[in-house]
């Protein structure tokens, strides 16, 4: 059996260095949790072949089949409202499994959740299970899980993780909705642009050089736009792909990460969206966490892991560096700009007030509200600067083919 080194902290904020013997990664993370520790890095030290000859005689269960990727939010969603549905009613866990299991169709969540069925019946416990499969099951939702088991509310955790990954999904399906019109306008209007430069142009061009005239500044400009778009349209793509790759390179540097991240938060009207999304979402993640009896730290570090920017991990690490030392969350949130004076207030009362998981579930409400008003407010925003661009577009190619065609008229005039 391999063994894992790992660094961790204790309930009490003290520094822990062991190892432990698993048969996997999550297998030893779940170990040195139920020690009461909290990992902060794990690495495997020993035992690595024979691990791999583990894997190798692991074969496929009936039912399950090769599947590439992972579960889609919708997916687990559907999935976890459906659970919590027949926990409510009175059913076994095992016995819910196995419905679920039974009717969902074949993908990466059905096979692992034909090994959590195994798994249960043979007599581990659901976190356990869920743990071994993070492609589907999350630290959150694994630890949810693990509190509600604690507790003896099952039930209730499962319908709250339902409700959480529900508006989760809802935030993410509204903003998406939102920018499809604006996108597939800007991209239609791309591409008659470039029909026009790349096609229609230069038959006037043609025209142009058949009569053998001095054409004005404006109409030289547009001909040599054409030009370029003739010539060079191969490169376009490839600055799109440059650039994506580019930005991909430099987040693979934490300062790089950091950099372009803190850029995303400056953009105007799109970096204050991207604020409140994260204010929005990490809030009531914390606050879902705490509801269900999650450990403050463990929270905290799950947090921070659902940021999906540097600048807001950095926040949430000097808010679990001032809990680990006995102080508030208030305070380093405070010191960091990174959130409005009612952000911090609102999580002083509740950390005063013994409600911090109803203080973070009330600033979510209100940040996915905002985020609501900032993305219909950019989408009113773009509708007339499009009409704007695109005007101006149109009118500039009008004005430099015509104008010359009123000299060739005036000159096939007088030739009459």
């Amino acid at each position: 059996m391999p063994t894992f080194k790992f660094e961790a902290m204790s309930t009490t904020g003290e520094e822990v260095k062991d190892s432990v013997d698993a048969g996997s990664e999550e297998e030893a993370q779940q170990k040195i949790r139920q020690m009461g520790y909290f990992v902060t890095r794990i690495q495997e030290t020993g035992g690595g072949k024979k691990a791999v000859k583990g894997k190798q005689k692991k074969r496929k269960k009936k039912g399950q089949v090769f599947t590439i990727g992972g579960v889609s939010s919708k997916q687990l969603c559907t999935f976890t409202r459906q659970f919590s549905t027949l926990q409510d009613a009175g059913l076994p866990v095992l016995r819910s499994l196995k419905i679920l299991e039974g009717q969902m169709k074949s993908g990466v969540l059905k096979n692992a959740l034909i090994d959590v069925v195994d798994d249960v019946e043979s007599g581990a416990t659901l976190s356990e299970a869920f743990a071994k499969h993070p492609k589907c099951f999350d630290r959150l939702y694994v630890n949810m899980v693990k509190a509600g088991e604690a507790g003896g509310a099952l039930e209730v955790i499962l319908q709250r993780l339902a409700d959480f990954k529900e508006k989760a999904q809802s935030l993410k399906r509204k903003i998406i909705g939102a920018m499809v019109y604006p996108i597939v306008v800007i991209l239609v209007a791309v591409a008659i642009l470039a029909f026009i430069l790349i096609y229609i142009i230069p038959k006037f061009k043609k025209i142009f050089e058949d009569f053998d005239m001095k054409l004005p500044q404006i109409t030289q400009i547009l001909l040599d736009v054409s030009d370029f778009a003739v010539d060079y349209f191969w490169v376009a793509p490839l600055v799109v792909i440059g650039w994506f790759l580019f930005i991909k390179l430099v987040k693979l540097f934490r300062k790089g990460r950091y950099v372009v991240d803190w850029v995303k938060l400056h953009i105007p009207v799109v970096g204050s969206i991207i604020e409140k999304t994260i204010v929005a979402r990490t809030t009531r993640t914390l606050g879902t966490l705490v509801a269900s009896g999650v450990p403050i730290l463990e929270a905290l570090s799950i947090v921070k892991e659902t940021c999906n920017n540097a600048v807001f991990e950095s926040m949430y690490q000097k808010v679990y560096e001032s809990i680990r030392e006995g102080e508030t969350i208030a305070v380093p949130m405070k010191e960091s700009r990174l959130v409005d004076d009612m952000v911090v207030n609102m999580i002083d009362v509740g950390e005063e007030t013994g409600e911090l998981d109803k203080m973070l579930y009330k600033i979510a409400e209100v940040y996915e509200e905002e985020v609501d008003v900032l993305v219909e407010s950019l989408v009113s925003l773009l509708e007339p600067l499009m009409i704007v661009f695109l005007g101006g577009c149109v009118g500039f190619i009008v004005v430099a083919l015509f104008y010359p065609m009123i000299f060739i008229l005036e000159k096939l005039s007088a030739g009459k």
